[in-house]
């Protein structure tokens, strides 16, 4: 009877620990900021990954980041032999000390090399952060023995005095998305840090200028180079070690291949869109369409859109303002989406696969039976 009483408690013991155990992403949704996080971001994000023909959540995510360019990337894939896919370019919001790697404590330098992330901060004085292994090996011996400095971060609220600052509603989603591959298994997410983008003119022609009387910072340049050319050939991240002397060595290294004519643009697959054969429109009903929640609430989903996309606008173009015209069938299905005003026919494009995803409206009454109605808006990219 003992024994039995013993063992009871033991079941007990485990089925509560087992109950009691939560996953990390779990237990980061219980945080306020990385919940709250979550709760706005996630819908959207999983609407930004359906529009680029990737699947979510992602397993592995590699992030880059161009000091001189102020651009952070961030790569998806979801198996370890697939080619990295780009997912976004965020804009770095400032910038600290100049081009070339951190060696002490105070310089206010961003560093330079192959890190990865080692701490999701859901408590940071900039909003949410994501900590990087510096010193990593390379830098414990090529940098200041004694005062190397530490604490560098990718993180909110766009300052800076040695991190990478991107903008709160961008942290929130790299945020997601790292610890998504954490949960997945991913415990080293990697972060490169580039001096520049080297297959950019002015930025190579800086950094040219920079390193002519400086052939120490040269040869560390053009080894992180060699790591950037092997990713654009291979859109998969070799192997980096550190020797002795602290220099960064390569296993797997693809070599750079020579200028190759410009290639023509593939033909775009067409996507297949929802679009209806509808009978009759009616241009004067009785009651019109209404969105879920009503016309405030639509313009809440217009301004979540136009949030999402601003990231897909051309280079300079910091905002727009788009038109589209549209159906609500008599189900109250929105379809036959098509662009009055756009932007260009990528964005264009990737902005109707978004809308798309619009949820079933009520629809138009005319005489008191539905009908189909023809709808025009514009709204915001910003």
């Amino acid at each position: 009877m003992k024994k039995l009483l013993i063992a009871g408690l033991l079941f007990i013991a485990v089925s509560v620990s087992a109950q009691t155990s939560i996953s990390f992403l779990e237990m980061q949704r219980t945080l306020p900021r990385p919940g709250e996080a979550m709760s706005r971001k996630l819908d959207l994000l999983q609407k930004q990954f359906a529009a680029k023909k990737l699947e979510w959540p992602a397993k592995y995510i590699y992030v880059r980041s161009f000091k001189y360019d102020g651009q952070l990337e961030v790569w998806v894939k979801n198996e370890r032999k697939e080619a990295f896919k780009l997912f976004k370019t965020y804009k770095v919001c400032a910038l600290a000390g100049s081009l070339g790697p951190k060696r002490m404590e105070g310089d206010y330098q961003v560093p330079e090399g192959f890190y990865y992330i080692n701490e999701l901060n859901p408590r940071s004085n900039y909003h949410l952060s994501l900590g990087l292994n510096y010193p990593n090996a390379s830098d414990k011996i090529l940098s200041d023995s004694a005062r190397p400095g530490g604490n560098i971060y990718i993180h909110g609220s766009c300052v800076t005095v040695g991190c990478i600052p991107i903008k709160d509603d961008q942290i929130e989603e790299l945020y997601i998305l790292a610890a998504h591959a954490k949960d997945a298994g991913q415990d080293f997410i990697p972060v490169h840090i580039f001096p520049i983008r080297y297959n950019t003119k002015k930025s190579v022609d800086y950094l040219a200028q920079l390193t002519k009387t400086d052939a120490s910072l040269k040869r560390f340049a053009d080894k992180l180079e060699s790591v950037y050319d092997h990713f654009e050939l291979t859109k998969q991240l070799p192997v980096i070690m550190t020797n002795t002397s602290g220099d960064y060595v390569f296993a797997n290294l693809s070599k750079k291949l020579p200028p190759q004519p410009e290639a023509p643009k593939p033909r775009k697959v067409a996507v297949q869109r929802r679009v209806r054969n509808i009978a009759k429109v009616e241009e004067v009903v009785n009651v019109w369409p209404e969105f879920p929640g009503g016309g405030d609430n639509f313009l809440k989903y217009l301004s979540t859109i136009g949030k999402a996309m601003l990231p897909s606008l051309p280079p300079g173009v910091k905002k727009a303002f788009v038109q589209v015209e549209f159906i609500i069938d008599k189900d109250g299905t929105p379809t036959n989406f098509k662009m009055i005003k756009g932007v260009n026919a990528d964005f264009d494009d990737e902005l109707i696969t978004m809308l798309e995803t619009m949820p079933v409206w009520h629809a138009a009454i005319l005489q008191e039976k539905a009908v189909a109605k023809r709808m025009r808006q514009g709204f915001a990219i910003e």
